[in-house]
């Protein structure tokens, strides 16, 4: 009986401890929102709203075989062409060129918008979802400047291919030196600085090259410095000058090519074995080149002859003042025309073999006061320099980048510091 009265009392004492125990909560489950995605955009568009198709330009497309594949009806796609030719000339788009098409999202998928690259930072959107619209605009392009520093093994463009940097570098470099350095005569050993900008569509598609704002090169132990220098008082706006003001650009190129390479000089007594060595004077000089490669204007000046003559072949002459005249020979395409005003550096033709020619090359010939002359044996003017009222803005413009420019080691230097590296390229 004893031993049921204190189990029953343990009972009880327990039961009553139990009993005055909150009852614990369950806790709260948090609700983890997941960020949403923004829907996919481009051109303008929201993606998502469409079926999408890119694709290129093939052979045998033109706009209206690619809408009209797409469920465009030739009426419409007339209209379009006419309605939007002031913005884009729909027969010009080019093979190989990309291309988005956004379609209805119905059994149709019916063409909406066509969007056509023209280049990597440039397009041209088509859109006539309601009524037609044509809009030329622009990917987002971020400019990156970068420094390089090289030294010369062989010839320029190898050298950068060492660098394993944009050989269009080069060509700007060749262009804005063309009137002081012989590329074509390099030395070893002869060395560069280079402060460029670089260009990302997206800012991660390489997008091409952009100025080179200031540049140091060293040939037969010279430095000429270059700086890039924007004024609205400058004809054409910019130029490139040194570092006391004088512009690197002469009034006439050494050559019309990018680069110079003469195989027959300016010879009043020329002799050829076909002819029995008699005398025929050459009174131009050839710049050889592939077929193809561009020809330059060697100076400002307006196209005054444009035609296919004879021996001369395709031709174009430009008066430049009333005292010099220069003609390109042998062309394969002749893009100047009578009338045009051309700048210096830009394109009038093709190197072809037309006219009497043994290979592929330019005939330049040069005139003065309305006589051929040799023109490396004349002393042809330099460029006008800086106005006198233009230079304390230019040395603002001049001085921070000639300091940047000193700071960069010379490849010979980086070998010193690092002897596993003699070439350095590095992103500011």
């Amino acid at each position: 009986m004893r031993l049921t009265t204190i189990f029953t009392a343990l009972l009880l004492a327990i039961s009553l401890v139990a009993c005055g125990e909150k009852e614990e909560k369950p806790t709260p489950v948090q609700e983890v929102k997941l960020p949403v995605e923004p829907p996919a955009q481009a051109y303008g568009y929201v993606l998502d709203d469409y079926v999408v198709e890119r694709d290129t330009v093939k052979s045998g497309d033109s706009f209206g075989k690619i809408l009209f594949e797409s469920h465009v009806g030739y009426g419409t796609i007339q209209q379009i062409s006419d309605t939007i030719q002031e913005v884009f000339d729909t027969r010009k788009i080019q093979v190989g060129k990309p291309y988005v098409l956004l379609k209805s999202k119905d059994t149709t998928e019916t063409a909406q918008v066509f969007i056509y690259e023209k280049n990597k930072e440039d397009y041209v959107v088509v859109d006539f979802q309601d009524g037609v619209v044509a809009e030329e605009k622009s990917h987002p392009v971020t400019i990156v400047e970068k420094e390089i520093s090289g030294i010369i093994s062989s010839n320029l463009s190898s050298t950068f291919d060492e660098l394993d940097t944009n050989v269009l570098v080069a060509y700007r470099m060749a262009d804005i030196y063309a009137w002081t350095i012989d590329f074509f005569k390099l030395q070893e050993g002869d060395r560069f600085k280079v402060i460029y900008e670089e260009r990302f569509v997206n800012d991660t598609v390489p997008a091409g090259i952009g100025r080179i704002k200031a540049s140091v090169f060293e040939h037969k132990g010279k430095s000429v410095y270059a700086y890039y220098f924007q004024n609205d008082s400058l004809p054409g706006g910019s130029d490139y000058y040194d570092e006391n003001g004088d512009n690197l650009r002469r009034a006439f190129l050494k050559g019309p090519l990018k680069f110079n390479r003469v195989s027959s000089r300016y010879n009043l007594k020329r002799r050829i074995k076909y002819y029995g060595y008699k005398v025929r004077p050459h009174k131009g000089t050839d710049f050889a080149g592939a077929i193809g490669t561009p020809i330059l204007a060697t100076a400002d000046g307006t196209v005054i002859k444009s035609e296919r003559r004879g021996g001369n072949g395709n031709y174009v002459k430009i008066r430049h003042n009333g005292t010099y005249e220069t003609q390109y020979l042998h062309m394969q395409k002749r893009i100047a025309r009578v009338g045009d005003y051309v700048r210096q550096g830009e394109v009038i033709g093709t190197i072809g073999m037309t006219g009497n020619t043994g290979g592929p090359h330019v005939c330049y010939r040069f005139w003065k006061n309305g006589r051929q002359v040799d023109p490396f044996r004349e002393d042809l003017p330099a460029s006008e320099p800086l106005a006198d009222y233009l230079k304390p803005i230019y040395d603002s413009v001049m001085q921070p980048l000639q300091r940047q420019l000193d700071a960069i080691p010379f490849a010979t230097e980086y070998k010193e510091i690092d002897d596993s590296s003699t070439l350095q390229e590095q992103d500011l």
